[in-house]
């Protein structure tokens, strides 16, 4: 009885404390070099003075990320419209 109130209690807990997550936006990424063709990526920071701090001593450097998502507000309607009419141009080709 005892484990069932405790599993209970736990989906209760998960179910009123979970909260939605979003995907992170990064912009800066650390580009390591490893040696003999090696390296990696680390795109997890928000300023370059951060990107730097880590990327400091270890033989690598800071960029921007380059697929960084676009704004999250919707189209006008002169925006969708142009989109529409040049895709139909170019399906009519």
């Amino acid at each position: 009885m005892r484990l069932v109130l405790f599993a209970l209690s736990i989906v209760a807990a998960t179910t009123v404390l979970n909260t939605p997550t979003k995907a992170q936006n990064y912009p800066w990424c650390a580009y390591y070099s490893g040696g003999g063709g090696g390296g990696g990526t680390n795109c997890g920071f928000t300023t370059f003075e951060q990107c730097m701090a880590t990327a400091r001593g270890l033989g690598s450097n800071c960029q921007p990320k380059y697929a960084i998502c676009a704004s999250t507000r919707t189209a006008s309607a002169d925006e969708s419209s142009e989109v529409q009419s040049l895709l139909s141009y170019q399906l009519a080709q």
